[in-house]
This record gives structure tokens, C-alpha cells and sequence, in this order.
């Protein structure tokens, strides 16, 4: 068995024009037994501005080596599989071109009639109705979490300030901070994870679940910063998740179901269909 590479005049080409030509009459570049290799086979990314010509030529030549290996060693095979094996190589060929037919098929038929609307009365429903199933794996937060530098001059106001939940001096501390360009997060109104705000405090605590219930707020400092970290509302791993937190999972579970429902009516009808017309025969 043979395999005819013609190198020089197909790395002229590519070289020359810093990319595969796709010429219309197709340029064989290699040949193994009857199967063959065509210039507008080889990936033009393999051929890029910048590339010295050496480079180019042997970016080139090595893809046609590796192709050449690799369908040299499929027709030896070929050649020498056992009637057997090769009636396996089918039967799976055959197996896997129908599940990508019907893969296709499924994904064409969801883009075109699949419902992806959920309402919010559906999302709470949904979730009232499966508590048991949201539990926490972890303790969520909602807090507010200062950074300021240890000289900073209104350190005195932003400690009256951070415990309150008046709307008025919460905005009096925003406009604080973003004068002093301090690092301020605001998770009033998100449920975040409480090992998230560890991450941004020198807070040691052995026992979140102690200190959460028994600390509403905390001021830390080490040498260069002081911390300010205020807690509005807290809950903790193994109790039942918030709705806001979950809502986007109970939304992917939702519709899970209902394209889980609408392939199976999908198989169904086409099923029923060809027993009806007699295009299903079963011996």
C-alpha cells in the first residue's frame, strides 16, 4: 500500500498566500490507497501571518504526516478485521448516526415548540410544593461589608452609620464611601454565601452557625485596614433555601420537566403514528 504526498508545490501555495486556497477544482495533496487528501482539507490555521516560511512548511508537512499515519493505519485495519469485528464497527456506526439524528431531531423540535415561559405564580408553586428538596448545603447572608484604610478620618461615621437600615443613612454611607473610594458591598436585598464574606474579613470562627445567631454586626481591623460587617438577615445550612436564592434552579428544574414531557409525547405521537399507517410492523 502507497501513500503519494506532493509537498513542494502545496507548500508554495499555502506559504504564499498565508492561508489554504480553495481553489474550484480541489488540489490533492496526499494519497492513501483510494482516500485523499485535498488542500482545502488542511485547517488554515495552520498557515498564519508572522509564521517565518520555515515554519509554515513544516506546520504543513506535519499535519499531512499525521494524516497520512492515521489513515494508513485505518486501512490496514480495514483490511485485516475479521468479518466479525467489522460487522461490530457497523452495528456502532450505525447506532451512533441514529443518535445524533434523533439528538438533532429532539433539539430542532424544543427550539420550535418547546414552552420556556415559567411565571412567577409557577416558580412559586413549584417551590412550595417541593421544600423538602431545598435545603441548604451551606449558610447564606444578607450583609453589608465595608473596607476602610486604618488612617481614614471618618472611621467614627462610618461605624454610627453601617449598623442602620434607614434608608437615609444607608445612602449617607454610600456617598461616603465612593468619596473615599473604599471598598463597600451591599448585599441587602441578596443572598450570598457566608464563607463568600469570610473571605473578605479576618473573621476566625469555628462555629458559624454560634456566631451568626449571636452577632448582628462586627467591627475587625488588623495593621493596615479596618473591617465593618453587618448582618441583616441570616440562614443556615440544612434549613429550607429562600425562593430568591434558588429561583433561577427551580426555573431549570421546571423546564427539565416539561422538555423531559415533551420528548417523551414527542416519541409517543411518532410511535402512534406509524402503527396507525401501518409504517410499524412488528413479526
Amino acid at each position: 500500500m502507497m501513500t503519494r504526498i506532493i509537498v513542494p508545490l502545496v507548500l508554495l501555495i499555502l506559504v504564499s498566500c498565508s492561508g489554504v486556497r480553495k481553489d474550484t477544482e480541489r488540489i490533492a495533496v496526499a494519497r492513501a490507497g483510494d482516500r485523499v487528501l485535498y488542500l482545502d482539507q488542511i485547517p488554515a490555521g495552520l498557515v498564519v501571518d508572522g509564521m517565518s516560511r520555515t515554519d509554515s512548511i513544516s506546520a504543513v508537512q506535519s499535519f499531512i504526516r499525521q494524516w497520512s499515519r492515521k489513515e494508513l493505519l485505518a486501512l490496514r485495519a480495514e483490511e485485516n478485521l475479521t468479518p466479525e469485528y467489522k460487522a461490530e464497527v457497523n452495528r456502532q456506526l450505525n447506532e451512533m448516526r441514529n443518535n445524533l439524528l434523533i439528538y438533532q431531531y429532539q433539539q430542532q423540535m424544543i427550539l420550535q415548540k418547546l414552552d420556556t415561559v415559567v411565571t412567577d405564580s409557577e416558580l412559586q408553586d413549584f417551590y412550595v410544593s417541593n421544600l423538602n428538596t431545598f435545603t441548604l448545603t451551606t449558610n447564606l447572608v444578607k450583609a453589608l461589608f465595608i473596607k476602610a484604610p486604618a488612617g481614614m478620618p471618618e472611621l467614627d461615621k462610618i461605624r454610627r452609620l453601617y449598623r442602620s437600615q434607614d434608608p437615609g443613612n444607608l445612602n449617607e454611607l454610600e456617598d461616603l464611601c465612593y468619596q473615599y473610594s473604599l471598598r463597600y458591598d451591599d448585599f441587602n436585598e441578596e443572598w450570598i454565601p457566608f464563607n463568600h464574606v469570610l473571605l473578605e474579613v479576618p473573621l476566625d470562627s469555628d462555629n458559624q452557625d454560634q456566631w451568626l445567631s449571636r452577632n448582628s454586626s462586627v467591627e475587625l481591623k488588623d495593621a493596615n485596614y479596618f473591617y465593618f460587617l453587618a448582618i441583616r438577615e441570616y440562614r443556615l445550612k440544612n434549613s429550607t433555601a429562600p425562593f430568591e436564592y434558588i429561583r433561577g434552579q427551580v426555573r431549570t428544574i421546571i423546564l427539565n420537566y416539561r422538555r423531559n414531557d415533551f420528548l417523551q409525547k414527542l416519541e409517543d405521537g411518532i410511535y402512534n403514528e406509524a402503527v396507525r399507517n401501518n409504517t410499524l410492523k412488528v413479526y
